[in-house]
């Protein structure tokens, strides 16, 4: 495949004709997770275009108080800034549709800068004897144009991705991760100091969050192979450091309450039931992991319940669940409010706990705020403590859960002989979710107040302008709890006494996707079923969507229960379907579109593949709403096949 120099539809020509001898896409991440280095040795300090712009795609809050996901492109010249526009778009989407990114996406600020490449393209792509590119971050495919590594590994020059990363103010080293997507339609991409990834390959987007995996979480491949095809022999080390791989028994995980124990016999995030399944780190044999398949073996699927919990810690890790609170270096009087400022997931709102001299002040539990004149305080001094807690139920390990990635706790010495000064400032909005985007029907709302020394502004929220309850939390509405009807809605918080009112519109619409199936040999329709096609050998799939508003919208479909898998089209072409064959269609060593085992199995057919199928698939829209699945049925008989 060729870098994008022309127009789509020409290189999807282009990639069509060369692609029996460049089969290079593959449903794994892009090889050991190294560090993005430099291509070749580095000796002057990176020129940084002065014409580089920061575009603001996200903004949930100041950068030095958030995660910051910057984007930068390579290879793009000023004619395809639109094309790297309509890439991150699509990885950004893709990102939001997997959890935890899904539920921690107001954690995260995300910055593209864009800058114009001299040349379009970049180094050794797709052959290490194609043209060298003049590109600002020196992106490279063949590990930097190395003929000892392997095609798919992208890397970039590393001091020129930071020094396009530092024109981000307030995003630092501690506080970002950088991707860095190439122009180009081959399959690539690295994970180690920063992420990689080729911007407009069938696949691309579903690089990025692998590779954030192990630049961010640290996460390793669960491959059963280093080269593609070659079987990675058996592994012979002790027990791995990584989280999610072992050479213990279940029974042995148990008893020694060790690695994902607490998740054992779980039905998997992607697909079937975490336990112990065999090959990982490289190797075929004497390793295990906790599925048979996630993002971090086979693109496509999320990450299983053992990967997500250690990427809710990564996230979280990044950013302080305390964003403010009334200060507390001195003693404060008790003739006062005291206030918390935490952050809002999308997923679902913090816990907030309150004691006195150690006793639970169980009538504010959940509450951002305490007014001290209503505890009628006397004597001494006495201690007011705030504990913030992520009770998300994507961690289970309490160390996890208690350390400072997940739980804070802020003190006050509350002294009553303190007199407070009074303040006459008004209640006012300081933060909120964005209005300028629609929010989903599953996602929780927050609206964040000034904090007056006496008393406590109420928030009042109101859906289609009726009121909606809430308890001693005002400041997060979780709509998935209101079980909105499909359709659009307006959501309004408004300060009590106050003319201040904040106004969202609601997307409780999700997108509706349609398939299209090749020829079959005939179709069933039967009264309380779904439809059913009968194949007598391969047969295609292509998925579309559609929403009534604008933002790009993933498509996925599972099999025979399976776990939901993102359709990127077919690997060397993202505008070609899938295709189900009963062993698969192999390419680079990887195998696409095999039919397993189906749940119905006619005319006592022992064959494995062949039978009836069920095939479901739904959407992810730009809010984050998922459709309901809907399905078919495929039956696959031998060729020539009387097929019932």
């Amino acid at each position: 495949m060729t870098p994008r120099r022309t127009s789509r539809r020409t290189r999807r020509a282009a990639a069509l004709a060369v692609a029996a001898a460049l089969l290079t896409a593959g449903l794994t991440g892009a090889g050991p997770a190294v560090g993005a280095g430099p291509r070749s040795p580095v000796t002057a300090a990176p020129v940084v275009d002065p014409a580089a712009t920061v575009v603001p795609v996200q903004t949930t809050g100041p950068a030095a108080k958030r995660f910051n996901l910057v984007i930068l492109g390579d290879g793009y010249t000023a004619d395809q800034l639109p094309e790297f526009r309509a890439d991150v778009e699509k990885h950004l989407n893709v990102l939001w549709s997997v959890e935890p990114f899904a539920s921690y996406r107001s954690y995260i600020n995300v910055w593209a800068v864009e800058v114009a490449s001299p040349e379009s393209g970049v180094d050794c792509d797709p052959s290490l004897d194609a043209p060298r590119r003049n590109t600002p971050l020196g992106m490279a495919f063949w590990g930097g144009c190395n003929a000892s590594s392997v095609q798919r590994l992208l890397t970039v020059d590393s001091r020129a991705a930071a020094a396009y990363a530092d024109l981000v103010p307030g995003a630092t080293a501690a506080n970002r991760q950088i991707v860095a997507l190439a122009n180009s339609d081959t399959y690539g991409g690295a994970g180690g100091s920063w992420a990689t990834a080729s911007g407009g390959n069938a696949l691309s987007a579903l690089i990025t969050p692998h590779e954030i995996g192990h630049s961010l979480g640290g996460l390793d491949d669960e491959y059963d192979y280093y080269g593609r095809g070659v079987p990675g022999g058996t592994y012979t080390g002790g027990e791995p450091d990584s989280a999610h791989h072992t050479v213990l028994t279940e029974a042995q995980m148990r008893e020694r309450r060790a690695k994902w124990w607490r998740w054992l016999g779980e039905e998997s995030e992607s697909g079937g039931v975490i336990g112990r399944h065999e090959g990982g780190l490289y190797s075929t044999k004497g390793v295990w992991r906790p599925s048979r398949h996630s993002i971090m073996k086979t693109l496509g699927y999320p990450f299983d319940q053992v990967g997500r919990e250690v990427m809710v810690e990564a996230i979280s890790a990044k950013v302080d669940l305390l964003q403010g609170h009334t200060p507390n270096a001195e003693p404060i009087g008790a003739d006062r409010t005291v206030s918390v400022d935490t952050l809002h997931p999308e997923g679902g709102a913090l816990e907030v706990r309150w004691s006195l001299d150690g006793r639970p002040l169980r009538r504010y539990d959940g509450a951002r705020a305490v007014d001290l004149r209503r505890l009628g305080l006397r004597g001494g001094e006495h201690r007011l403590t705030a504990r913030v807690v992520d009770p998300t139920p994507f961690v289970r390990d309490p160390a996890i859960r208690g350390s400072a990635a997940l739980t804070r706790t802020v003190e006050w010495t509350v002294d009553p002989a303190v007199r407070t000064p009074r303040s006459e400032k008004p209640a006012a909005f300081a933060a909120h979710t964005a209005t300028d985007r629609p929010v989903g029907a599953w996602s929780t709302v927050y609206a964040e107040t000034t904090h007056p020394v006496r008393g406590v502004p109420k928030v009042r929220w109101r859906l289609d302008g009726r009121p909606v309850a809430t308890g001693a939390n005002d400041r997060d509405l979780d709509l998935s709890r209101l079980r909105l009807r499909e359709g659009t809605h307006t959501l309004t918080a408004r300060i009590a006494g106050t003319g201040q009112e904040l106004r969202w519109s609601v997307d409780a619409r999700p997108a509706t996707a349609a398939y299209e199936l090749s020829k079959p040999l005939r179709t069933v329709r039967r009264p309380g079923r779904p439809v059913e096609y009968v194949y007598d050998g391969p047969f295609t799939m292509a998925l579309t969507a559609r929403d009534d508003r604008e933002g790009y919208v993933v498509r996925q479909f599972r099999v025979d229960g399976d776990g939901w898998y993102t359709y990127y089209g077919w690997p060397t072409d993202a505008e070609a379907p899938f295709r189900f064959t009963p062993g698969g269609t192999e390419i680079d060593g990887l195998v696409y579109g095999k039919l397993g085992a189906p749940r119905v199995v006619p005319w006592d057919d022992a064959t494995p593949e062949y039978g009836t199928h069920r095939v479901e698939y739904r959407t992810i829209d730009a809010a984050g709403n998922t459709g309901a699945a809907r399905s078919f049925l495929v039956t696959l008989v031998r060729p020539g096949g009387h097929g019932g």
